[in-house]
């Protein structure tokens, strides 16, 4: 008997690629799915693409919709899962898309986002280094409340993570430059996302510390092994519907081998499905990882300047949003890591 799921704001891209995805898992079964402005939509009128739903139609995201689901998928805007998931039984698997409980600190909460704060949730990064030793899987067996991290934290706490916690590099003075696509901002209607705005140009947003995902970076960070990090993080928006390119620099510590680099980075990931690092002189596209659960890292070494550069590549929607959030589900639900998730994109 498969487990029943619901998804809340199933309308939007976050929500539709979770669709995409649960529908494909030999152990789930989506039965509701909830909107705001299309309730009473059929399934291919919002998303035409998900043919093996076409039987769903959209209902009101009220509690009574979700109610008596194993899973319940909340893809809703920053601020409107806390509430909902209240009302939920203890016992349902709740996964929350959106950033309502990423961060452990209420005072980055109400920095960067403001408004009710509605506590941590066990962290959805797998792979995620701890301290010492250990991974964030650990904490994700049996959970029953799940946050889901942001595209751009995955991408950027996966580039760094290894050299932190091996020691290899300092943690302040990191920088981040991501091009990103648009459909991590969502499917609602912005003058800054329409095709004549971005085709053809490249638009930098959220510059100079401002980012809400800069709190839950360094959170990470600090998670496996840094002090004091800081960080500057600038994102560009690009003409490309999906996918993250982050480049990543850090400073070397005094007297840290080149090969001493790179081990602290491949033996990091070694064992991990869908990390992979590329070998030397290699680095990745975002073509490569479109529809896949899957984040690849190119690494050098600039000795000139004493930095080691990360390049990240991942699909946003996939391992940045809903195929982060079917790895923690597997987990969380004793099923094996991997099931019903893909390390192979689509090209050309």
């Amino acid at each position: 008997m498969p487990y029943s799921v619901a998804v809340a704001g199933a309308s939007g891209y976050a929500g539709g690629e979770a669709l995409r995805l649960l529908s494909a898992h030999p152990e789930l079964e989506v039965r509701t799915v909830t909107a705001h402005s299309n309730v009473g939509q059929r399934m291919l009128d919002v998303h035409p693409h998900l043919r093996s739903l076409a039987h769903l139609d959209f209902v009101e995201t009220m509690p009574e919709a979700l109610a008596g689901h194993d899973v319940v998928v909340l893809a809703l805007p920053h601020g409107a899962s806390g509430a909902l998931a209240a009302s939920l039984p203890e016992d349902v698997v709740v996964l929350d898309l959106g950033a309502d409980h990423r961060l452990t600190d209420e005072r980055d909460w109400a920095r960067f986002y403001g408004g009710e704060w509605h506590g941590s949730w066990a962290y959805g990064l797998p792979e995620l280094l701890h301290r010492g030793s250990g991974r964030q899987r650990d904490a994700l067996a049996g959970a029953r409340r799940i946050a889901v991290p942001g595209c751009n934290v995955t991408a950027v706490s996966l580039a760094l993570a290894p050299g932190i916690r091996a020691g290899v590099i300092e943690s302040g003075d990191l920088t981040a430059a991501l091009a990103v696509g648009p459909s991590g901002a969502g499917r609602s209607l912005k003058t800054e996302l329409l095709a004549s705005e971005l085709l053809g140009s490249a638009s930098p947003y959220a510059v100079g510390g401002v980012h809400r995902h800069i709190p839950e970076i360094l959170q990470n960070l600090r998670a496996a092994g840094a002090e004091q990090p800081t960080i500057s993080f600038t994102p560009v928006l690009v003409p490309m519907s999906r996918g993250i390119l982050a480049t990543v620099t850090a400073r070397l510590v005094p007297g840290t081998a080149e090969s001493t680099v790179r081990d602290a980075w491949v033996d990091a990931y070694a064992a991990e499905p869908f990390v992979h690092v590329l070998p030397e002189g290699r680095f990745p596209k975002t073509a490569d990882v479109v529809g896949a659960n899957t984040a690849l890292l190119g690494l050098a070494v600039d000795a000139d300047a004493g930095r080691v550069v990360v390049v990240a590549a991942i699909d946003n929607l996939v391992k940045g949003t809903a195929g982060a959030a079917v790895q923690s589900l597997n987990l969380a639900l004793g099923l094996p890591e991997t099931l019903g998730l893909i390390v192979d994109g689509v090209a050309p």
